[in-house]
């Protein structure tokens, strides 16, 4: 590993090159925050991804691609007299301070859950009118829903044990299929969206990361799927034109690979 001098001189060395990108190619010198930020949510989507994945060389690459984003948001607001990247890191430094009394102060905690529980007091403190103000709105649903959950339990409105929160989960999908025997449309997405949100619920119970665990099914069923068509184009036959049975037998031989 790096000393401690040798990152701080990588960093550096980073900084200059964007200094010098900025100066001098088209396509850097044109970029805005507003041009980034699709090019940024990317890039996330790229390391999530490598990390489950567990690649770490890719988690690696991923993570310099990120770091490019946030020097090159730093030196865009350099420019305008804004904040610079020693604003950044000095702004997350004295977050990070303020918020681990435990650590920098004298406040004394047992475990993680009272760290999480003073996290969102101390962020009330700081002005915020609700423990939601947290959640970007642009956050995909299935995210937001755990992380609007996580912020509600974290001031202490949660359920105490798994049972029960399961017991919730089999109201809701009782509740769903009255409604689908019903047809009522809306009423059915209402309550498919209250099962989807109480599984989300059972899922941080169990400490499982419902974004995590739907993304490695995604990922399972297409490489499944990517065999069944490879096994289709090897017989010269299109998939439109195979039975689910012959399909399911390629099924499951992608299943015991």
């Amino acid at each position: 590993m790096n000393t401690r001098d040798q990152q701080l001189k990588s960093f550096d060395r980073l900084l200059t090159i964007m200094d010098e990108l900025r100066e001098q190619c088209p396509w850097d010198k044109k970029q805005t925050m507003e041009t980034l930020r699709h090019l940024t949510i990317e890039e996330t989507y790229e390391l999530g991804d490598a990390i489950l994945d567990n690649d770490l060389d890719e988690i690696k690459k991923e993570l310099g691609d990120l770091l490019l984003h946030i020097v090159f948001y730093a030196k865009i607001g350099s420019e305008t007299q804004d904040f610079d990247i020693a604003d950044v890191c000095n702004g997350i430094c004295d977050k990070l301070i303020d918020r681990h009394p435990h650590i920098y102060g004298d406040i004394e905690v047992k475990d993680e859950e009272d760290v999480k529980r003073n996290w969102e007091k101390l962020k009330l403190k700081e002005g915020k009118t609700s423990v939601l103000e947290g959640v970007p709105k642009s956050l995909p649903a299935l995210v937001k829903a755990n992380r609007i959950q996580d912020k509600v339990a974290g001031v202490g409105f949660d359920w105490e044990a798994p049972n029960q929160v399961w017991e919730k989960v089999e109201e809701e999908l009782n509740e769903f299929k009255a409604e689908v025997k019903s047809g009522n449309k809306d009423a059915i997405e209402n309550e498919f969206g209250d099962v989807l949100f109480s599984m989300v619920n059972y899922a941080r119970f169990l400490n499982i990361n419902p974004e995590n665990a739907l993304e490695r099914t995604n990922k399972k069923f297409s490489k499944r799927f990517q065999y069944l068509e490879s096994k289709a184009k090897s017989l010269k036959k299109p998939l439109k034109e195979m039975t689910l049975a012959e399909m399911d037998v390629f099924w499951e031989e992608a299943k015991q690979l």
